[in-house]
């Protein structure tokens, strides 16, 4: 044993003895509780969930949350809403009677010693009065059929549809890895155990929110018991004020692709969290299986380039290119790249600061396929984006925006650029499926469900970001069309074709450079990205990945939304009051910030810079003011532009000026860093708007 983490806080609560309590109190409060109760249906009308269908007849109800647990995916599919969770066993044993354990404990005050975790066996314990309990994720994946499953309505407290007869060949080497642990159970033996049924989902958290499709019907699954209480007071926050006082993005129910809600990628991906459940992961590890489920049309160019790839929303993102290798002895001294220790070395190249060189200095291709577009059209098109979005929408043709979605609360549900493409019909580049999701939920609110149509085109189309001090030179060898400053301006799209290619050109640019998004259709992409290679290979074009994209976005202070900022936080708190339109009450969450400033601000998202110029930090670290933790850090990277890390934090705004002096906490090591002004690098906007 080399050491171990005492939590003194830790305890146990009885289920049983838990909800019998809470049961109590909602009745009091006049809920109703109608146990044995087979559900056959839920019934809709229009749209809207009106009641739910059980042997009994039908009980009305303008909302309908499962909480069905590993049924879950029979209910959602009674209204044809995918629920993506895999039931798997999971094994509990315990021992007979443990010799030390005899007179410490009681029937009713069952454990005095902490839970004991042993997570490099992937085991834990507790005491059950003189017995000790063991929980096993050491074993093989069990995937359960829920029509294997007995559903009788004699269910009992030793008899469950959760609790499958026990396999105790599966448990051998846990119960020798449990007996190494505690001497004391060197003589003890196995007396009764049982394989139970848990929810798993493809990336490990819980499925919270409302079905797109039937207003009304929410589910709350693959909740387990350490987190049960809190995603409740999430849910009657979300049913009763409309908002969650806590981010909730991670656990939406929305937030996977159409191809991760097929059966296999679950069940595959399921699997593989219950083996990795108490594993330490990177924050860059990526899943070795399934891949190549999604891939842009420049894939194959990609892998010629010796494309390094991570995954995220099924696609496959290059995050550095080996082609660009030998650029890294090219670099000038200020670019060079001090090494990193081990673990922020995971998942990285050098070749990373070579290719944010060669971006700053020349020009540049991203691939941007994966980011999230909707099309959203038609008459009410406009009226539903000007309700639901900080800044002005109603813009002519050809106009681009950044704005924020709030919460009822104000707190930013997501960030959006917007691009009027014609009278009726918009672009949004938003962060993920859960915009879908929330666009035609809030069609649904305002009445223009039958005015608007939303409609994801990612799939569909594909994108090149081509930027650098040299992007123009490129892409007017190509085009007749006038890509001039004065002829497309920044935050300007315009139809043009680029060697014979239609495309949609937005002059936007993420990474703090002169250059465009440019769109086409997925059938012409790789001709698109062909054209764009060969014809700037004499201005020194190179493909780059995400590994520098990163590290240019934050040099310029540019937020990613659901890292820097979640419904957490206000547009304020987060810098981003540029967005918003004068507070009038015209949008969703304008009431709640009207009043708000930076100057308000209680806390602020700040960027630092730390001090020794080489330690790189990864995210979600501690920031401590006077050895006390006041933040943390959301985003961090190597700024190769700086020659130094850049960490951005949330800090209380006492702590957030300019010149102030932090620490992070990283691996137990105190890294000093300062608070800085920010954008790092170019903050005139100079070189994006030449």
């Amino acid at each position: 044993m080399l050491g171990g983490l005492h939590v003194p806080s830790d305890g146990l609560a009885k289920a049983h003895r838990a909800v019998i309590a809470l049961m109590a109190r909602a009745t009091e409060r006049g809920a109703q509780f109608r146990g044995s109760t087979r559900v056959l249906g839920v019934e809709q009308r229009g749209g809207r969930v009106t009641g739910v269908t059980t042997a009994d007849g039908v009980v009305p109800a303008d909302v309908v949350v499962s909480c069905a647990g590993f049924w879950g995916p029979e209910v959602g599919a009674m209204v044809g809403m995918s629920v993506p969770l895999l039931p798997l066993a999971h094994q509990y044993a315990k021992t007979g009677q443990v010799r030390e354990l005899v007179g410490r404990n009681t029937e009713r005050s069952e454990a005095g010693l902490p839970i004991l975790r042993h997570q490099d066996a992937d085991l834990y314990f507790r005491e059950h009065h003189d017995r000790i309990g063991i929980g096993s994720y050491a074993h093989r994946p069990m995937p359960v059929r829920l029509d294997s499953l007995d559903s009788s309505e004699d269910v009992s407290a030793r008899s469950m549809p959760s609790m499958l007869p026990f396999t105790e060949e599966d448990f051998a080497p846990a119960f020798e890895d449990a007996q190494k642990l505690l001497p004391a159970l060197a003589d003890a033996k196995v007396e009764e155990g049982f394989n139970g049924v848990f929810s798993f989902t493809p990336d490990g958290g819980s499925l919270v929110g409302e079905s797109k499709e039937v207003a009304g019907f929410w589910v709350a699954e693959a909740v387990w018991v350490t987190h049960s209480a809190g995603v409740a007071k999430a849910v009657a926050q979300l049913l009763v004020d409309g908002h969650s006082e806590y981010d909730l993005h991670g656990l939406d129910v929305h937030r996977f692709e159409e191809v991760q809600l097929d059966g296999a990628y679950v069940s595959e991906t399921s699997q593989q969290n219950f083996r990795e459940i108490y594993d330490v992961l990177h924050p860059l590890q990526p899943k070795e299986s399934p891949r190549d489920l999604r891939v842009s049309p420049f894939h194959a160019r990609q892998v010629e380039l010796g494309a390094v790839f991570l995954e995220a929303g099924g696609w496959e993102r290059p995050h550095w290119y080996e082609a660009n290798a030998a650029l890294v002895d090219q670099l000038p001294a200020e670019w060079t790249p001090p090494a990193r220790e081990a673990w922020a070395a995971k998942f990285h190249s050098p070749v990373a600061a070579a290719e944010a060189w060669r971006t700053r200095t020349a020009v540049a291709m991203y691939d941007m396929t994966a980011l999230k577009r909707i099309e959203v059209s038609g008459p009410g098109a406009l009226e539903l984006l000007e309700r639901m979005t900080t800044a002005k929408m109603g813009k002519s043709v050809g106009s681009v925006t950044y704005a924020l979605w709030l919460d009822e609360a104000g707190g930013i549900r997501s960030d959006v650029t917007v691009a009027r493409l014609g009278e009726q019909t918009f672009q949004v580049g938003a962060n993920g499926n859960q915009d879908v999701a929330l666009l035609l939920s809030e069609a649904r609110r305002f009445g223009l469900a039958d005015q608007v149509q939303v409609r994801d085109t990612t799939g569909e189309t594909c994108c090149i970001g081509l930027w650098g001090p040299d992007a123009r030179t490129l892409v007017e060898r190509l085009s007749t069309d006038d890509f001039s400053n004065e002829g497309l301006k920044y935050f300007r799209a315009t139809r043009a074709r680029i060697a014979g290619v239609p495309v949609t050109a937005m002059r936007l640019s993420y990474v703090g450079e002169l250059g465009w998004e440019i769109y086409t259709t997925a059938d012409n992409g790789q001709r698109l990205w062909d054209a764009l290679f060969a014809a700037g290979q004499d201005l020194g074009v190179i493909a780059a990945g995400r590994a520098a994209f990163n590290s240019l976005r934050l040099e310029k202070g540019y937020r990613s939304w659901g890292s820097d900022m979640t419904t957490e936080h206000d547009p304020y708190e987060a810098g981003l009051g540029f967005a918003v339109r004068s507070a009038t009450g015209t949008f969703t969450g304008s009431e709640a910030i009207a009043g708000r400033s930076e100057e308000t601000a209680a806390r602020r998202l700040a960027c630092l810079t730390v001090d020794d110029g080489e330690s790189v930090v990864l995210g979600h670290e501690p920031v401590l003011v006077d050895g006390e933790p006041v933040g943390y850090v959301t985003s961090a990277a190597f700024g190769h532009t700086v020659g130094r890390p850049i960490a951005y934090a949330w800090l209380p705004a006492s702590a957030a000026a300019v010149g102030s002096s932090v620490e992070i906490e990283y691996f137990g090591r105190r890294v000093a860093a300062t608070v800085a002004a920010e954008p790092l690098v170019d903050p005139e906007m100079a070189r994006i708007r030449r």
